[in-house]
């Protein structure tokens, strides 16, 4: 499978603090990659590396074959990311927001016009394109959000805990929405959270990201036997026992 986002021994120190410790990690082309840890593990530091906003210390990023040290512009114009409060200018409309976007994009105003219409029509906000999104709710906001990142075409979408205050039906449906796009548009996904029962519904593989740490990376079921190589008895064991353990401070699995 191509590799669309490569890190090696990628690091990052604030001070004397390490936020990133020499990370490892790969995400291939159409693939929906969770990267699951809780909060302060330093998901959204990985991430600003990944787009070129800040400068790791070591290591190296690759994302679509670019340098986003390097090379930051040609970055985001390949990679959509939505973080976790999404900022509009809430006197406008959706509608208008988005095509705001896409003229910076440098897309022409009648194609913006077409692109925001089908996305909107696509993240089910057809009937509230003309509201003003100071009025939007939480979960609408979010959606919106999903089509702005995706006027441009990206290759990549970068989500970073993007269902953090919507309601479960919201978040239910937010979560379809990303797999349809994914699946339909061959759209590479990198979904941050710490919310372990999203990331298993939607994702094709996990990385458990602990302490600036990755500790295990790969589909669900592999998982336990790279967290737990040394256990010899015969043991079905799922993803909420190994977040149990290792982010909500179990008992130690040896």
């Amino acid at each position: 499978m191509e590799k669309i986002i490569e890190l090696s021994g990628l690091t990052k120190r604030y001070g004397t603090h390490i936020v990133v410790n020499h990370l490892d990690m790969s995400v291939g082309k159409g693939e929906i990659f969770g990267l699951l840890g809780p909060n302060g593990a330093g998901k959204s530091t990985t991430i600003l590396m990944m787009m070129g906003l800040t400068e790791p210390d070591a290591g190296t990023v690759r994302v679509c074959g670019l340098d986003p040290v390097r090379r930051p512009i040609q970055v985001k114009r390949k990679v959509g990311y939505l973080p976790e409060d999404v900022g509009f200018y809430e006197d406008m409309t959706g509608m208008e927001n988005l095509v705001y976007t896409a003229r910076l994009n440098e897309i022409h105003a009648d194609e913006a016009a077409r692109r925001a219409g089908g996305l909107l029509e696509n993240v089910g906000l057809r009937e509230v394109k003309h509201k003003k999104t100071g009025k939007y709710s939480r979960g609408m906001r979010q959606r919106l959000g999903l089509a702005d990142v995706l006027i441009k075409h990206p290759e990549v979408i970068i989500l970073d805990e993007p269902t953090l205050g919507i309601d479960p039906a919201g978040v239910k449906e937010f979560l379809e929405l990303i797999v349809k796009l994914s699946r339909e548009d061959g759209i590479t996904v990198l979904f941050s959270s710490h919310q372990l029962h999203q990331v298993q519904q939607v994702c094709d593989r996990v990385g458990i990201f602990v302490d600036g740490r990755l500790l295990a990376q790969g589909d669900i079921g592999s998982l336990a036997a790279q967290l737990f190589p040394d256990t010899h008895m015969t043991r079905k064991i799922g993803l909420d026992e190994i977040y149990y353990r290792y982010f909500q401070g179990g008992d130690d699995h040896e």
